[in-house]
């Protein structure tokens, strides 16, 4: 059975596009390899006409703003951005003085792919946790949060938490409020890098702002690019008054778009409708149809629940190079031989099936 989505592109090619890839090649290394959603696309064609006001002040990101603030309520302030590095850089920032420092797990974004940046551009102190599931608790981060009045140690005065996680895993709204009271109630301030904040939503099937601003979140990075966008984040003030700065900051982490309509008409596709939801809830879907299809099969381990749009397993040694000749993905650990499988929102059933047909293979031959 094939999948419903739609993957067609908007638009046949211009007669003078060239085409340097083989679009039939799937794999499942990062659902930043896939393409633009159609309708998306369909977005920027009809924003490309004419003249509008550069660096924000045009119809979309206005636009923009009140979408925003049908998810999330009024009072936010939303600052559209290049990337979910440059997101969570500006977020950090606006929240702390220059002798601050964030709480954020050891797997975090921030911490482990982002080249240092939020220490090395920001100028901001990491204090990472050790975590199994790649959550962090109330418990977890008063392991790092300590210290005030210290002048010999980094001022721990924000918490960083992802949704969901880099290990596929997702919070809950009270689990995310459980945390926000708990820094709250120390003076620090809370951070939730949204990268796969749609997914998040989907897998728990709550509104977007029931686990963010309900739930006590001050500054959000609102992530679009792997969820059908060609480029492009938001940051949302939640709590604008916890967040200073940020229309400066974000010119001097040369994060503003000269061209913002661009950024803001695709963020208007997502959430205008329920475009946003749907797509992520179809990665998702095929994450949980290939984690029904390898969980049975002799030799696989599954590391980590799947919660949203990725599996990790454990693989007995040599399959994962062998599968790689066929579809791409990462390794997550590679001396535990564990990897991860990641879904789209142009992921089809016959992608994961095929898949799982290969990995059966190989492990047969093996």
């Amino acid at each position: 059975m094939t999948s419903t989505v739609d993957t067609a592109p908007a638009t046949a090619p211009a007669a003078n596009a060239v085409r340097l890839h083989d679009p039939s090649v799937r794999g499942f290394a990062s659902d930043n390899y896939s393409g633009v959603h159609p309708e998306v696309l369909a977005a920027l064609a009809a924003a490309n006409e004419g003249h509008q006001v550069s660096y924000g002040e045009d119809d979309y990101t206005a636009r923009l703003q009140q979408l925003m603030e049908e998810h999330f309520g009024t009072g936010i302030e939303c600052f559209p951005v290049f990337n979910g590095t440059g997101a969570n850089v500006l977020s950090l920032q606006s929240l702390l003085p220059r002798w601050g420092a964030v709480v954020c797990a050891s797997t975090a974004h921030i911490n482990m792919d982002e080249n240092g940046a939020p220490e090395r551009i920001g100028g901001i102190k990491l204090l990472q946790v050790p975590t199994e599931d790649g959550k962090l608790t109330p418990e977890l981060i008063d392991r790092e949060a300590w210290g005030w009045g210290d002048e010999h140690r980094a001022q721990p005065l924000a918490v960083s938490i992802t949704q969901t996680t880099e290990l596929g895993t997702c919070y809950t709204p009270e689990e995310v409020r459980a945390i926000a009271e708990h820094v709250h109630a120390k003076g620090m301030k809370l951070h939730m890098d949204g990268a796969r904040l749609a997914n998040a939503a989907a897998h728990l099937n709550v509104p977007l702002r029931a686990f963010t601003r309900d739930a006590g979140v001050d500054i959000l990075s609102f992530g679009g690019t792997k969820n059908g966008l060609l480029f492009g984040e938001v940051v949302i003030a939640l709590n604008p008054a916890a967040a200073q700065g940020l229309v400066y900051l974000r010119k001097m982490n040369m994060q503003l778009a000269s061209k913002m309509r661009f950024m803001s008409a695709q963020f208007i596709a997502l959430l205008e409708g329920d475009l946003w939801l749907r797509s992520a809830a179809h990665a998702n879907a095929m994450a949980s149809r290939l984690r029904a299809g390898v969980e049975s099969i002799p030799g696989i381990e599954l590391s980590q629940k799947t919660e949203s749009n990725g599996v990790f397993a454990i693989l007995p040694a040599g399959v994962a190079d062998r599968l790689r000749q066929s579809f791409r993905f990462y390794d997550w650990n590679e001396a535990a031989r564990e990897v991860r499988w990641m879904c789209s929102f142009d992921t089809t059933e016959d992608d994961v099936d095929s898949f799982i047909a290969a990995i059966k293979r190989e492990l047969a031959a093996g």
